[in-house]
């Protein structure tokens, strides 16, 4: 048995005076949506604010219908449903309004469930796990320059420098339909997972991350100062994150401790 607790930071950074990012989650049914929009006019921000909007909705709708036998597999189909009708009301509304021509956003998704995470993602916004001191990047970017990278064109000391950072080869709402990528992966307690915009993968290097996030502060803290290392470091784009941390149940704590006579 688990429990989840969820905190999430979001800041224009120093280079933007608007926020394209948009994050969402509902504690009941623990979801957790990030996007990072893209646009002219401010569409980045309507693409992203729709798409978190319409998915923390519809999805923590479904999960609480479906109530607590809910496969794995059945999470996985829900969201893959609500992930294409994201996409649709985003690519309509782009084609309805001429300011919003060619908006689109990124995408990270997940439920925790059952001592699993169920995990979306569409872009190059990011999902990492803390496990034991450890960082892991769980999501893989759709992008040119990570395409590069599995073609052995470019190292990743070069891609640190790279100028095409953020191209990306996947976007939501840009045409009528999109892959959402989607993978299971096994929850232990003690894990914190950290989603994120490229305003601070980008920013922060994943040794500062794991100092970071690895220290004895409260969630809320470490998001905190996530974001201000971020903008310490420049700030160039929008800077969203969204943390996960993952506890016993007080009714398991509590049992353990009698067992041990405590």
């Amino acid at each position: 048995m688990m429990m989840y607790q969820f905190c999430a930071r979001t800041d224009p950074g120093r280079a933007r005076e608007n926020n394209e990012d948009s994050l969402a989650f509902d504690e009941p049914t623990s979801v957790a949506v990030l996007a990072d929009g893209m646009g002219g006019y401010n569409a980045g921000e309507v693409a992203s604010g729709m798409t978190t909007a319409f998915i923390k909705s519809e999805l923590s709708r479904w999960l609480t219908e479906a109530g607590v036998g809910v496969k794995a597999r059945d999470v996985r189909r829900a969201m893959e449903i609500c992930v294409d009708n994201a996409n649709r009301s985003v690519f309509n509304a782009a084609n309805a309004n001429a300011h919003y021509s060619g908006m689109g956003t990124t995408l990270v998704v997940g439920v925790f469930r059952d001592g699993k995470l169920v995990l979306g993602h569409i872009g190059d916004s990011r999902c990492y796990r803390l496990r034991g001191g450890t960082l892991a990047q769980i999501t893989k970017d759709h992008s040119l320059l990570q395409e590069q990278i599995d073609a052995g064109l470019i190292t990743l000391e070069q891609a640190a420098t790279s100028t095409i950072k953020n191209l990306v080869t996947r976007a939501l709402g840009v045409e009528d339909t999109v892959l959402l990528e989607v993978n299971d992966h096994l929850v232990e307690v003690g894990d914190i997972y950290l989603m994120c915009s490229d305003g601070l993968s980008d920013m922060v290097d994943d040794a500062t991350i794991v100092k970071i996030v690895s220290s004895p502060d409260t969630l809320e803290q470490k998001a905190e100062q996530l974001v201000a290392t971020a903008n310490e470091n420049g700030g160039r784009d929008n800077i969203s994150v969204l943390m996960i941390e993952v506890h016993e149940t007080p009714e398991k704590r509590g049992l353990i401790a009698r067992w041990l006579g405590r």
